[in-house]
């Protein structure tokens, strides 16, 4: 299974593709799409719908997991942030590539067995399980391999299974 993992934003986009079998995770890709802040904001989503989709085409992932748009006290940030986030998904979309979404809190428990993990944590836990030399930069595609750690996790449990399946209950 490979697994296409997103941590949105506008400024920063982090992705990350991996593959996963018999539990065992690799790393396929990863990177960052950035945006210039002096850049017209219709402009960035732009740039991020056309990056994204171009990934995402040549990848082929049988999944994309994002994380879910939380806020704590920004409107504008958060706005703005949901709005790159759905160009994302709208890439997903024309590319039929199936959109699963996890809380930060999902995330850190997946990676590290504790969901108030702090995320130098967090970074380290991916880095240990696609075995990668360093933590890959910027903070943000570390945190998008972390989501797909994620998915690929819940994607196999029997849980994930029953309800994306419910003929499986009869």
């Amino acid at each position: 299974m490979v697994v296409f993992g997103i941590d949105p934003g506008y400024a920063i986009v982090g992705w990350g593709a991996i593959s996963v079998r018999a539990n065992v995770y690799k790393a396929l890709g990863y990177g960052a799409v950035e945006t210039q802040a002096q850049t017209d904001f219709n402009r960035r989503l732009e740039i991020i719908y056309d990056e994204i989709h171009s990934i995402l085409e040549r990848c082929r992932p049988d999944a994309l997991a994002i994380e879910k748009l939380y806020f704590q006290t920004n409107k504008t940030t958060a706005i703005k942030v949901a709005q790159a986030r759905g160009v994302t998904l709208l890439a997903a979309q024309k590319l039929r590539i199936p959109v699963f979404e996890y809380t930060p809190l999902q995330v850190k428990t997946a990676v590290t067995g504790y969901g108030k993990a702090k995320k130098p944590q967090v970074m380290e836990m991916t880095r240990r399980l696609l075995h990668l030399d360093e933590v890959p930069k910027p903070d943000d595609t570390a945190d998008a391999l972390a989501i797909a750690i994620c998915h690929a996790q819940a994607a196999g449990s029997d849980l994930r299974r029953v309800i994306h399946q419910p003929d499986l209950l009869r």
